[in-house]
């Protein structure tokens, strides 16, 4: 419960800030695109807005205070760069094991799945102009587990924690255009 707590906390803060850098960071884009700005925030999302399927028997997560939603979709775009993070939130009595298993074949069909639940801490390099996905900083919470498949630009990733009567998990996409979104 403390993370719903953080998260709906700082997720304005976080939005605040991304939309600030890409202002700031904005460069000149073709004509066509410099007439387009906008923002939406949603607690309305589903598992197809994520691109991968929930766990069978699964059930969204419900806070104690009914204070948070167990999805969200937001996005935020200036002229030709922008980013949309869609997350579902669920909770099923099956194990974080059997839950991992299960997500790391379904995000094989975005690509190679990696596994950053132990994976050192690396920087991209700025110079790379690759489009591949790495772990990067993106670490699990203690004891959890973290998957990614996709390239820098549309990643879709799972996060998978125990909670003593089960697992909750996360499904997260998000897709970040143009140089000044780079992740």
């Amino acid at each position: 419960m403390k993370r719903s707590i953080v998260l709906q906390r700082t997720l304005p803060v976080l939005l605040a800030v991304i939309a600030c850098l890409l202002i700031v960071l904005y460069r000149p884009v073709p004509i066509h695109a410099q007439n387009s700005a906008g923002a939406f925030i949603s607690k309305d999302a589903s598992a197809k807005d994520v691109g991968l399927p929930l766990y069978p028997g699964s059930k969204a997560v419900v806070d104690k205070d009914k204070s948070d939603s167990s999805s969200a979709n937001m996005g935020l775009w200036l002229g030709g760069a922008g980013f949309q993070l869609v997350v579902v939130k669920m909770h099923t009595s099956d194990s974080p094991e059997k839950v991992a298993a299960y997500y790391r074949k379904a995000l094989a069909k975005y690509g190679a799945v990696l596994d950053c639940t132990n994976a050192p801490a690396q920087k991209d390099k700025d110079n790379d102009s690759s489009n591949k996905l790495t772990c990067g900083d993106d670490k699990p919470d203690t004891g959890g587990m973290l998957f990614k498949a996709g390239t820098k630009e549309v990643q879709h990733l799972v996060s998978v924690d125990s909670d003593g009567s089960g697992t909750i998990y996360s499904l997260v996409y998000l897709v970040a255009k143009g140089k000044e979104a780079e992740l």
